[in-house]
């Protein structure tokens, strides 16, 4: 009898060694599209982000890796004039009609208790739980940097399915957490602004590092 999960694993090799063999890299346009033509906006177009776009977004964010496969990242997308204004309160004045304006606001937030879904998510272990459960310490600095890493993808599949963003951090992370994650286990990390950019409200791009100040090899 064949075993599911030796046979998951060999299907699992076959394609990423079919992937590797295939010399596939993205081409200039998506480069341009994720990165170097790619821009933080703060002006929004009247037009709406349907649903069904938020959650091909999330379904790419999701494939990127994290630390034991932990996926401590979750989403809360503000969209109705309601939860705008629950979130208003909690931003510095200059940011308030950036999210005003945009269609989406998205609170990029971590799960402390990740570690309670590790059975499911990362089944090679099944005691992987216990390595975070009783130590808040290792909990933590986990949830906040694999929840950040999952943030930066999230921008990117945005990015992806032709969605502008605008993160933001200017905010009291305080009071978004007072006032959406309440009696829960989850903190806020940082507000992405989501939809389709007026471009008019963009200007130059700043400097970034060269190669020979940022890197090394040793």
């Amino acid at each position: 009898m064949t075993d599911p999960t030796a046979a998951a694993d060999e299907a699992a090799r076959a394609a990423a060694k079919a992937l590797q063999e295939s010399g596939v890299s993205a081409d200039a346009d998506t480069i341009k599209l994720l990165f170097t033509e790619a821009r933080t906006h703060y002006g929004w177009q009247d037009r709406d982000v349907s649903e069904e776009t938020l959650r091909a977004l999330y379904d790419i964010a999701k494939m990127g890796p994290t630390s034991m496969n932990q996926q401590p990242m979750r989403v809360v997308f503000i969209q109705s004039e309601d939860a705008k204004d629950r979130l208003e309160p909690c931003l510095m004045e200059t940011n308030r009609p950036k999210m005003r304006t945009a269609p989406v606001t998205a609170i990029i937030a971590y799960d402390l208790n990740f570690w309670e879904e590790l059975p499911t998510l990362f089944p090679p272990n099944p005691a992987a739980q216990d390595i975070f459960k009783n130590n808040s310490t290792a909990a933590q600095v986990n949830a906040f940097r694999n929840g950040t890493l999952q943030g930066a993808y999230f921008m990117l599949a945005a990015r992806a399915v032709g969605l502008d963003v605008g993160a933001m951090s200017g905010f009291d992370n305080a009071k978004v957490d007072e006032e959406f994650f309440h009696g829960t286990s989850l903190k806020s990390n940082f507000l992405v602004n989501l939809g389709y950019a007026d471009t008019s409200k963009i200007f130059r791009r700043l400097p970034r590092l060269a190669y020979d100040v940022a890197c090394q090899t040793l």
